[in-house]
């Protein structure tokens, strides 16, 4: 799936451009980061290939996350370290050029967690971006930048990269639409590999038709109008897990439903109990921490996609990081270690746990059926907290990101609006390959589930 250009990157020897780049980077970050909320890494503008009128995109302006190839810059991958020993990209990612050439004019880099290797957004090396709608909450990670971007409307969309939840998650915590696609449909040829069987491209916007537009440009879809959801299953255990009254939140997303796909549209399901039953593989993962505040399945789908996670980001970058041994922050260095350090037990198994989990939630939602769960468990985290304090959090958010990671199903995070001053989203996930539906029903409810979400809360 991904074929890294070696030709452009030059392992382990700094290069004197890349230092100077390094320097232009800091510099530009510190007179741009009041005024932009530090989304940026750095500022450019690559305009389309054709100035027509006619082509989708034409007059809309957005950003890449520095881990998208772009010719002539770093590829930075959120680490000075890594910037400083790898050369400049002889060639632009697919992605951004499918873009560019779709109109869309590109206006920079923006900041992202080291190695994306976290979900949190706080970058010790280069600033966190401000969470536009939670000042003193974190952002979201690992695409912390270009969710910021948008929720700060800096840019009308922005891409990002998606492996355990990096694009679900910073649209959750500001507020935007977070898009991550089926696994493999979208190019990744030119985006630094974080772990394969996982790693997406994908995209954030503030309005349902951009995200949709961009979407069709992406994954080459041609008009989805008329593809409709058969059901919507109300994962209810699932939503047992947020931190706040989910009632409020599932009974905006059943009324939404019902109004414009009927109340015979709904079901509802334990789909901890679905997985715990048709996923046998499972077993070899389970008791594996304290799963008592947890769904046991999904705790134990959560670590075997982290397993493998492990295994495929040492294979990815763990010459260069005993190497080089690069600076990082806390949390993503003991992470970083612990994978290098890891082993290739129960790889086989991980493999085993995806091919059963992808059938059994494609016969559990069939073609045209809609998955509805949260896309964490609460509101985004404050700044710099304790990473013992997130321990909790931590593991229910990957145990409910794991499902469309894990399965390859496409997923899209809705913000519905805000619960206490801080931001709320939902989640809507399809079998892999019916992206279109996804857009399509995003676009159909997004106005309606918002004002239903707010006027329950009076």
């Amino acid at each position: 799936m991904f074929e890294l250009n070696t030709k452009s990157y030059s392992f382990y020897q700094p290069k004197k451009k890349a230092t100077q780049v390094c320097v232009q980077i800091q510099r530009k970050r510190m007179a741009a980061k009041d005024s932009e909320n530090g989304a940026f890494m750095e500022k450019f503008t690559l305009k389309p290939d054709s100035s027509s009128p006619q082509l989708p995109l034409t007059g809309l302006t957005f950003a890449v996350k520095d881990i998208f190839d772009i010719d002539g810059y770093v590829t930075g991958f959120g680490n000075p370290d890594w910037a400083r020993t790898h050369s400049a990209a002889t060639s632009t990612a697919p992605a951004v050029l499918a873009i560019l050439s779709a109109g869309a004019t590109c206006v920079g880099k923006t900041v992202m967690d080291e190695m994306a290797y976290s979900i949190n957004g706080e970058n010790v090396h280069y600033g966190t971006p401000t969470n536009p709608c939670a000042p003193d909450r974190v952002p979201g990670g690992s695409s912390s930048g270009s969710a910021v971007a948008v929720g700060a409307m800096l840019v009308d969309f922005s891409l990002g990269t998606d492996t355990g939840g990096s694009v679900r998650v910073p649209a959750s915590y500001c507020g935007i639409l977070g898009f991550r696609p089926s696994h493999g449909v979208v190019s990744t040829r030119g985006v630094i590999p974080m772990a394969q069987t996982f790693d997406t491209v994908g995209w954030f916007a503030r309005d349902p038709a951009i995200l949709k537009q961009v979407g069709q440009i992406l994954l080459g879809l041609h008009d989805v109008s008329s593809a409709t959801p058969s059901k919507i299953i109300i994962a209810e255990d699932c939503f047992k897990l947020l931190s706040f009254p989910h009632d409020r939140l599932t009974r905006a997303i059943v009324q939404s439903v019902e109004k414009f796909y009927g109340s015979h549209s709904i079901q509802y399901a334990s789909l901890g109990n679905y997985v715990e039953e048709k996923v046998t593989s499972l077993k070899h993962f389970h008791n594996t921490g304290n799963q008592e505040y947890n769904i046991p399945s999904l705790a134990a789908l959560s670590s075997a996609m982290r397993s493998l996670q492990r295994y495929e980001f040492k294979k990815n970058h763990g010459e260069w990081i005993t190497t080089v041994k690069p600076s990082m922050g806390p949390g993503i260095s003991e992470r970083v270690w612990e994978a290098v350090r890891s082993t290739d037990e129960h790889v086989d198994v991980c493999q085993r746990v995806k091919t059963e989990l992808n059938a059994a939630l494609t016969a559990f939602l069939g073609d045209f059926g809609i998955l509805a769960l949260p896309t964490v468990p609460g509101p985004p985290p404050k700044l710099q907290a304790e990473p013992s304090s997130l321990e909790i959090f931590r593991a229910k958010a990957f145990s409910l990101l794991s499902v469309a990671g894990v399965s390859g199903f496409c997923q899209v995070s809705i913000p519905l609006g805000m619960y206490e001053n801080l931001p709320i989203a939902v989640s809507l996930m399809a079998k892999k390959g019916m992206d279109g539906l996804l857009l399509n029903i995003v676009e159909t409810i997004y106005s309606t589930l918002k004002e239903l979400f707010k006027t329950a809360g009076h």
